[in-house]
């Protein structure tokens, strides 16, 4: 392993400095110094280190051998500024981005720029708005394109040497020969699952290869929640399914090891054309690889020699991998299971019968070692992940398996019967997904950087320890243990105070409650057993926090007043937990595709007219916006005001300005509330004669701590004095909570204050 280390470590050097070229000097003469002490002493750790700086000069090499051609590129784009004419063949999905466009990656062969060409074969990623996406539509892997655009500069670090942001599209044939073959194959796939009920049906192209374009956008997010996401990714345990079915058919057949092994590595290739051979799916392939090839040799240890070959050479063929998560993962994943999936498996059998300690020793042993790497992105560890993993894996199978002889079936009639088995399995793992995500102890809160990786290791090594109880190591192995129940006690501690204890804190009768979101917005109603909330603040995890620490599992209404980051940001955290979505006028593209993403989720979608009208349990709203004429943004948004027998009757102003609050006044009878939602977080654009109409006693203002704007604003706050009303900021407050009690009388409630 030393040597796939010292490779790593070339390979991120010679990618973050500008003199690849240089460092491979250096490298090819200490690997010669090297050389000659073992010649001279013949000591093996000489021999070692020969080897390992020989493949970290390699890699370096390989970032010096890309220089001219960056440098060539780089020319053309005079900094982003030049228009370029593009020639490159599609080896990527086209993925869509947030913006309703699209990114792929490509091979370009030739780069123009007036009368200059550069030609060669370099990788490119090229990205489209919506509009070309469009155009590429019938484009697939294999496809040669022409397109043109503007360059977006890139970094050394990159592994691509042109990055194209495309403006028009020349050309866009779809694939042809055998590319076409296998795109026919899996769009087969994809319309034979169409008729299947979801979530089910979603799931079968990506469990089989990876096309996760039918995939509804709540499953696709409690996939990723459980866990679980990496069943659609084409990820190494895919390939593994594949082969390893193979590898048992030719064992069933008496086949010998080393034709089993070929086998199986056969129809791994196979498979990693099938499912596209873009730079993710070769390297799970390569990890599937060592696997087989440790099964052939029947000695673990060999498959760490071999793990440390191919991690070594994948680095030298492209250095850029060292900074690619994925490749880490899937790198640490495979090294988990060569080396701690039977010792802990030894461990757990201690108390469970052998084959459930091996089925849960698996994905322990694979999170154990990728959590202190995924938390650098994800502060938070998912305390199911290890169950729901144990609970899908036995569909994932026969799911994978089925779909892809579906995938390849030459009759439709049995590609429809394979699709029909696969979904028996694929709706179960949807199943696990959904009801995992659901659960509030999944997410456990965990320090993020550097830190939280460190310690999330150390408690892995605790783990690990405690478990397998190596003789060896008796003091250590003591501590472990404790370590291990001090976690238990405390991530059940923190889980029961964040799922039970949370929603005890906030009084039980609230009707009204404006969550702490930061600079942003998201305030609900209470009716009964039903609940209404207005807008979602600019990120998810803060409204999913707020949510659940009010015991909120499901939405009967969602009001999105309008389309700013501030107000709808945080809807990913309740796609498909929504019955009812009103919404203002949308003013964007993207704004259209937020609420594409609510219906693929199940909601019912209306957009909002000034005086419409609704019932959230015995509460009846009403719209009192968004106000005709207004161009969509924050004078269109929606204002809700909300009354009911025992309700204190709340007016919602979204992010009106003074001008649209003054004709609001002239349009309509202002009602007395009782509780106003102040207008774009206390900002000084506001009507004072709105607010002594109202004459509210609470004003909620939803506003971020030491924010930029200076919200809420001295001039509101004075407005809000002189009316006689109390204010409540999210800043200060933490959550606020509003009802009527027991005696009439309207109760206030503060998180963080009196």
């Amino acid at each position: 392993m030393s040597v796939a280390g010292f490779t790593w470590t070339g390979a991120a050097v010679a990618t973050a400095i500008p003199t690849a070229g240089m460092l491979t000097i250096v490298l090819l003469i200490a690997v010669a110094v090297a050389a000659a002490s073992f010649f001279r002493f013949r000591h093996p750790a000489a021999l070692v280190a020969a080897v390992a700086l020989a493949c970290a000069a390699s890699a370096a090499g390989s970032v010096a051998a890309m220089a001219p051609i960056r440098q060539a590129i780089a020319h053309l784009e005079a900094d982003g500024g030049r228009h370029l004419r593009v020639v490159a063949t599609v080896t990527g999905h086209v993925s869509g981005s947030a913006d309703g466009g699209a990114w792929f990656d490509a091979t370009a062969s030739a780069v123009t720029a007036g009368e200059t060409t550069v030609r060669g074969v370099f990788p490119a990623r090229i990205g489209l708005d919506a509009e070309g996406r469009e155009h590429l539509s019938a484009v697939g892997q294999g496809s040669e394109i022409v397109v043109t655009g503007r360059a977006i500069p890139t970094d050394p670090a990159e592994r691509a040497v042109l990055v194209l942001r495309v403006t028009e599209v020349k050309r866009a044939p779809p694939p042809h020969g055998g590319w076409a073959v296998f795109e026919s194959l899996r769009d087969g796939l994809t319309a034979s699952s169409h008729g299947l009920p979801q979530p089910g049906a979603g799931l079968i192209p990506g469990l089989a290869v990876g096309d996760t374009s039918s995939l509804e956008a709540r499953t696709e997010a409690a996939m990723k929640v459980s866990s679980l996401s990496h069943l659609t990714a084409v990820s190494g345990a895919n390939c593994a399914l594949v082969v390893g079915a193979a590898f048992m058919l030719l064992a069933g057949c008496g086949a010998r090891r080393w034709v089993r092994v070929v086998g199986a590595l056969t129809v791994l290739a196979g498979f990693v054309v099938l499912v596209t051979p873009e730079p993710s799916v070769v390297r799970a392939a390569a990890m599937s690889a060592i696997g087989i090839l440790a099964l052939g040799f029947g000695r673990p240890t060999v498959g760490i020699a071999v793990l440390a070959a191919a991690v070594s050479l994948l680095l030298i063929v492209d250095p850029w991998l060292c900074r690619s998560l994925g490749f880490a993962l899937s790198a640490a994943a495979t090294a988990a299971l060569l080396v701690l999936a039977r010792p802990l498996a030894d461990g757990l059998a201690r108390g469970m019968p052998r084959p459930l300690a091996l089925a849960l020793a698996v994905p322990a042993s694979a999170q154990i070692v990728c959590g202190p790497l995924v938390v650098l992105i994800d502060p938070h560890v998912p305390l199911l992940g290890v169950a729901a993993n144990m609970l899908a894996e036995p569909a994932a199978a026969p799911a994978t398996i089925a779909g892809v002889l579906a995938c390849i079936a030459p009759f439709p009639w049995l590609r429809d019967g394979l699709t029909a088995l696969a979904w028996i399995p694929a709706a179960w793992i949807a199943g696990v997904a959904h009801t995992t995500a659901s659960l509030p102890v999944q997410n456990l809160p965990w320090p993020d950087g550097p830190f939280g990786a460190a310690l999330l290791a150390v408690v892995g090594g605790a783990i690990v320890l405690a478990v397998a109880r190596p003789r060896r190591v008796p003091r250590l192995t003591a501590l472990a243990t404790v370590v291990v129940a001090v976690l238990i006690g405390s991530a059940g501690g923190t889980s029961a105070i964040r799922t039970v204890g949370g929603s005890l804190t906030v009084p039980a009768d609230w009707q009204v409650t404006m969550c702490d979101v930061g600079q942003g917005d998201a305030t609900l109603w209470r009716s009964g057993s039903q609940v209404a909330l207005v807008d979602t603040g600019p990120e998810p995890e803060p409204l999913a926090d707020c949510l659940q620490t009010l015991g909120i599992g499901h939405l009967d209404l969602v009001v999105l007043t309008h389309f700013d980051k501030d107000h709808v940001g945080g809807s990913a955290a309740i796609l498909g937990r929504a019955d009812v979505v009103i919404h203002g006028p949308p003013g964007e593209p993207a704004d259209q595709r937020l609420l594409d993403r609510y219906a693929a989720g199940g909601a019912r979608l209306i957009a909002a007219v000034m005086g419409m009208t609704g019932e959230v349990g015995t509460t009846r709203w009403q719209a009192l916006g968004p106000l005709p004429g207004m161009e969509p943004g924050n004078d269109a948004s929606v204002a809700i005001d909300v009354a009911g027998p025992g309700f204190p009757r709340t007016v919602m102003l979204g992010d009106l300005g003074a001008e649209p609050q003054a004709s609001l006044l002239r349009r309509i009878d202002v009602p007395r509330a009782e509780i106003v939602k102040v207008s774009h977080h206390g900002s000084a654009d506001q009507d004072a004669e709105l607010y002594r109409r109202l004459d509210a006693t609470v004003g909620l203002i939803g506003v971020g701590a030491d924010n930029t704007y200076g919200h809420p604003t001295s001039a509101l706050l004075d407005i809000l004095r002189q009316c006689g009303t109390v204010a409540a900021r999210t800043d200060t407050d933490g959550i606020v909570a509003v009802w009527r009690d027991g005696h009439g009388r309207l109760a206030l409630w503060r998180q963080g204050g009196p």
